[in-house]
């Protein structure tokens, strides 16, 4: 009985146990299953709808991308010289956590290369970082140190990505219209800064593959992707002619000691800027090294009172108006009256019965204050502010300055007298020559302009400048007859010492106290001494304008302008082949050359030139010779090539300058 229990017993565990195991093994089913389930729906959300996000994030995981850019264009003067351009170099990189030697060992080794303190690498190789710079565009020299230093001691975590460096061939030389161009190939100043956008180098993708520790281990077949390269530009200026102007400058400077100065050289009939300069300046390869006072270009952003350059204004407006005429005479009392103060000459004395050209040649104050009040404050203003005074040029260029005129509607007699002798308004001196083209180009004024072209990578025309009237403040007779009284200005007034041997000369003077921009009024004993001039009178070709700021000494701008007027002008007629009047009396019909063989340029990649023999070359001839050989000219006398340096068969390297006497006819 018990045995028949027993097996009823038995039998009945049995059936629960594959009850409990089926039942569990259900439920460990149903898990299994709706786990599968939501590993699938998960792998198709994964692998269909995010299938983008998570290769990009895998991509972020194990590749570094470097943002380069492509070189900037280059600039160039108008015959082609190149002004700034850039050069692949290569820039130092490290990564701390690939590297194999310590930051104290690094840095031992690196520092001597470097030129830098050891602390200062200790600090660099410690970040925890996969990727610090150690020097940006470096010299070659500097490079092949590194390199070979890398290969001696087989160093990890240490490479090179090409970079752009920018380069100005001519130091100094135009700096403070070039400006410079900082880290990142982004332009800071000058047409640098405001050409930016058009010959900036677009942005390269450096791609660099690397493992899970960020080590690399290879690099794509698309890195680097070049990007197109920046668009090329040519200016107005004329390396010759701008060495002439920098020259006579630098010279003034030297003599007369003046805090500061400038030279501009314009083009009367296209506004082409040909040469352009302000003291001091800088040095735009190491531009780090120099003041901030050094980059401001004096010639466009700063303002001050013309003094007597302004007269020539006056009187175009007076003859315009019909205020004054030629012929009439006035008796100079020695002073005039207005609002109780007295106009006096700047010697204090009479000069009885005058014309006109008298008071212009003799730079008379009391004639032109007398000419101003009957002229009127508001027609001066008026006709000051169609000669361009008062408002920007729109020159290329940052900063520029618009001057100061006076609000007709508030100008008292005072007012008027002193703004006819130049005085109590400010101009730049880029306005000066504006205005002055008007007088020199039949009463049509130019607008100044630095930008001759600018062209594509592939060559094409992307800007191409035309010659704008931007104003006819007087007419062809009026100018004429300033221009006549400003020759006699040079040739019997003021002016003696801007006299060019062989050309007639128009121009005047101007001495002023210099503004106090801080305190108003006028700062003791300093002044701006200046001249404006422009020239041949009969077919003008140049206009230039010389201010020396606080010179030391003798202050007169007929004594120390004037001069600088005098040797730039006659070196730059020379080097355009204007004939003297020597030239036309004796050639009373043109002469035409015989046609001269030139002797082979050189490549354009050589760096070094064989000097052919200039004797019996033109000036023309010699000048297109050596711009297009990539050489200076510094031409001495007029007529036909008689002497050199450095002699025929001299190998001299691009660049450099070369000296061509020339003699007779």
């Amino acid at each position: 009985m018990r045995r028949i229990i027993d097996k009823k017993m038995l039998a009945r565990c049995r059936i629960r146990g594959k009850r409990i195991i089926r039942s569990r093994l259900s439920v460990l089913m149903s898990v299994f299953l709706i786990t599968g389930g939501i590993l699938a729906l998960r792998l198709t959300y994964v692998q269909g709808v995010s299938h983008n996000r998570y290769m990009e994030m895998g991509k972020d995981q194990i590749e570094e991308t470097q943002i380069l850019y492509s070189p900037r264009g280059t600039i160039y003067d108008r015959n082609g010289n190149k002004l700034a351009f850039s050069v692949q170099l290569k820039s130092l990189y490290a990564d701390p956590k690939m590297m194999e030697i310590s930051p104290k060992q690094a840095a031992k080794l690196f520092a001597p290369v470097l030129k830098v303190p050891e602390a200062d690498l200790v600090k660099k190789f410690s970040k925890d970082t996969h990727f610090v710079w150690l020097e940006r565009v470096m010299d070659p020299e500097d490079c092949k140190a590194a390199e070979q230093l890398i290969d001696q001691h087989h160093l990890k975590g240490f490479g090179f990505i090409d970079e752009s460096r920018r380069y100005y061939p001519n130091d100094e030389m135009l700096a403070n219209v070039l400006g410079f161009v900082g880290r990142d190939d982004k332009g800071l100043d000058g047409l640098e800064m405001s050409l930016d956008k058009e010959i900036r180098g677009s942005k390269d993708k450096q791609i660099l593959i690397t493992d899970i520790r960020g080590v690399p281990i290879l690099r794509s077949s698309m890195a680097p992707y070049m990007a197109p390269k920046g668009k090329s530009v040519y200016l107005t200026i004329d390396q010759n002619i701008q060495y002439f102007a920098e020259r006579a400058l630098d010279r003034a400077m030297g003599t007369t000691q003046a805090q500061s100065g400038l030279i501009i050289v314009m083009d009367p009939k296209t506004g082409a800027i040909l040469a352009m300069a302000s003291r001091p300046t800088y040095d735009p390869n190491n531009f780090n090294k120099a003041e901030p006072a050094q980059f401001r270009n004096k010639a466009v952003v700063d303002i001050y009172e013309p003094g007597s350059t302004f007269k020539p204004i006056v009187a175009a407006t007076a003859l315009s108006a019909g205020t004054y005429d030629t012929t009439r005479v006035w008796h100079d009392p020695g002073a005039i009256w207005a609002n109780g103060h007295a106009v006096r000459n700047w010697d204090k004395q009479s000069y009885g019965d005058v014309r006109l050209v008298d008071i212009l040649k003799f730079s008379i104050n009391t004639g032109f204050a007398h000419i101003g009040l009957l002229t009127g404050g508001e027609t001066l203003t008026s006709y000051a502010k169609a000669f361009g005074f008062g408002k920007p040029t729109g020159i290329e260029l940052p900063g520029e300055g618009a001057g100061i005129l006076f609000n007709p509607k508030k100008m008292r007699p005072l007012d008027v007298a002193t703004m006819s002798i130049g005085q109590s308004i400010a101009v730049t001196p880029l306005q000066m020559v504006q205005a002055y083209s008007a007088l020199a180009n039949d009463g049509k004024m130019v607008k100044p302009h630095l930008i001759s072209s600018i062209k594509n990578a592939d060559g094409t025309d992307y800007y191409v400048a035309k010659p704008q009237i931007v104003s006819n403040p007087v007419d062809k007779k009026v100018a004429d007859q300033v221009k006549d009284m400003m020759e006699k200005e040079i040739s019997e007034g003021g002016g003696l010492k801007a006299q060019v041997p062989g050309y007639h000369m128009g121009g005047k003077t101007g001495t002023a106290q210099k503004l106090d921009t801080v305190h108003g009024g006028y700062l003791p004993n300093q002044y701006i001494a200046s001249f404006c001039g422009f020239g041949p009178v009969e077919d003008p070709k140049a206009i230039c304008l010389v201010v020396l700021d606080s010179p030391r000494g003798t202050y007169y701008g007929g004594q120390i302008a004037a001069p600088v007027f005098s040797e730039a002008m006659g070196q730059i007629m020379r080097y355009l082949g204007v004939p003297t009047y020597e030239d036309k009396a004796i050639h009373a019909v043109p002469v035409t050359e015989p046609a001269r063989e030139m002797p082979e340029l050189p490549s354009p990649n050589a760096d070094t030139v064989v000097l052919p023999g200039f004797y019996g070359w033109s000036i023309r001839d010699t000048g297109e010779w050596l711009n297009k050989a990539g050489l200076r000219f510094r031409p001495e006398g007029s007529g036909f090539g008689i002497s050199q340096s450095p002699g025929p068969g001299s190998t001299v390297k691009r660049g450099e300058t070369v000296t061509v006497t020339f003699k007779g006819h």
